[in-house]
């Protein structure tokens, strides 16, 4: 009989080398093609940072010097968060291909409070919410059970639209504005998309997978040769410092700053669902009541820090989940690159300057595309939940009509208290949270009381016998 001890050794064998393989969100490339990468994620994000700073300057009426170091603050620190996000140093960030980013709701919360408080106020409030999500998050981990795929699939679908949404309104501007649907912002949109298809549809390799970036590049040169540039914005110094506390010393007031820790809860429930996609998406399983934590964990940190040099809070960005399931490329290192190529942009005025010159309708072109991808994985995980069944599907369908009516339908909301308002206009937040509690009567509560009912009954039946 021949021994059985070389094949249990080939065996342990081959498991070292299986464990040995390393996973594609954790494998580094040449630092080139890294960079590379890098920068595409960049050019299809920077419009957020840039929009959120120039809409914070309009509204408050901010000088031209303080809206240039906002606005290397923003870079400098969605720089540091994507970070802290990809590299996931202690128990901060999940160490998923992730930006972060100021804007969306929160900024619109902080506008608030600062016209009716002052600036100073709005920062603190940006301060005391970062902690409240330390203090909340333990509990919030908890509750995690009740975040099933059924309930983050119909998150994501909702948050694709929502931010395909916002690519269109970069696109056509927005109702009433005298530019709406401009002919050449729409012919610079379509255009951007068209170029993006050809260079997806003709190359291979490395080349298709920079089809996003070279899509937006193409789209930037059209619009440079139709005169749609204007260049004079291009101008400056060389360098751009963030300043520390632009607005004076925090003021910390919890009933001004009340309305964005209540937004904090529906912000760590849309880090719940981009955590998961973003794993789906670059196929990493992952435990959700580590990773998810480690998630928040990093906007708060991001967030306190960001609040000191007068930004609203920053968040977790959806946008690089559609570019990574575009190119193909799962790597995190390729967005800890972008946020290295983030925080050099931050500190170098001429490259913001030149990023900011790209008209906002070839910009927004890009983003349509990666946006509705993002809604496309939502379907994805949707498909996999088992719609079959009739309570999924009601669940789904009722907190789609929730979470899609603030989106669809701009100031529905328009009459209530403005605190509520703020909360209800949240579509992520309203289906979020209409999911969660039906999911809970359907499936957790509805077959306890159903167990307890045929109990009873049977108990009954076997006495009377």
């Amino acid at each position: 009989m021949s021994s059985p001890r070389p094949t249990i050794a080939r065996t342990q064998q081959q498991a070292g080398n299986a464990d040995r393989v390393v996973h594609p969100v954790d494998e580094s490339r040449p630092v080139g093609r890294i960079l590379l990468f890098g920068v595409q994620h960049v050019l299809v994000m920077a419009a957020t940072p840039i929009s959120a700073i120039f809409l914070m300057s309009a509204t408050l009426n901010l000088g031209p010097a303080l809206t240039v170091d906002l606005l290397s603050a923003a870079f400098v620190l969605s720089g540091i968060g994507s970070l802290v996000q990809s590299l996931g140093p202690w128990k901060f960030g999940p160490r998923l291909p992730f930006v972060m980013l100021p804007g969306g709701a929160p900024l619109i919360l902080f506008l608030a409070i600062a016209e009716q408080h002052g600036l100073p106020t709005a920062t603190g409030a940006v301060v005391l919410t970062a902690v409240f999500s330390f203090v909340v998050l333990p509990l919030f981990s908890r509750l995690l059970a009740f975040f099933p795929a059924l309930v983050i699939g119909t998150m994501i679908v909702i948050v694709g639209v929502n931010l395909v949404k916002v690519g269109a309104v970069l696109v056509t501007g927005r109702p009433g504005d005298p530019d709406f649907a401009d002919p050449v912002n729409l012919g610079l949109g379509m255009a951007t998309i068209g170029f993006t298809v050809i260079f997806y549809l003709l190359f291979t390799g490395i080349l298709r997978q920079l089809a996003v970036m070279l899509g937006l590049l193409a789209g930037a040169a059209l619009a440079a040769a139709l005169g749609a540039v204007d260049f004079e914005g291009a101008g400056g110094g060389l360098f751009n410092v963030p300043q520390l506390l632009p607005f004076g010393s925090p003021r910390f007031d919890l009933v001004a700053a009340l309305p964005l820790m209540l937004y904090s809860l529906a912000s760590m429930a849309e880090a719940t669902g981009q955590t998961v996609i973003n794993a789906e998406a670059v196929g990493k399983e992952i435990d959700r009541r580590t990773a998810v934590p480690k998630t928040i964990r990093g906007d708060a940190l991001t967030s306190v820090v960001g609040g000191f040099f007068g930004l609203p809070l920053m968040v977790t960005s959806g946008e690089n989940i559609g570019i990574v399931r575009v190119t193909g490329v799962r790597s995190r290192y390729v967005t800890a690159a972008a946020g290295v190529v983030l925080i050099v942009i931050g500190f170098l005025a001429p490259v913001t300057h030149a990023i900011s010159v790209i008209p906002s309708a070839v910009i927004g072109g890009t983003a349509m595309v990666v946006f509705a991808v993002i809604t496309v994985l939502g379907v994805q995980m949707l498909g996999r939940c088992d719609l079959d069944q009739h309570t999924h599907t009601f669940v789904c369908a009722v907190a789609l009509a929730f979470g899609l009516l603030p989106i669809l339908i701009p100031g529905v909301y328009a009459s209530f208290p403005p605190n509520l308002r703020i909360l209800l206009e949240s579509g992520v937040a309203v289906g979020a949270f209409v999911a969660v509690v039906l999911n809970i009567l359907f499936h957790h509560i509805r077959p306890g009381i159903a167990a307890r009912v045929t109990a009873a009954r049977t108990e009954s039946d076997n006495s009377n016998r």
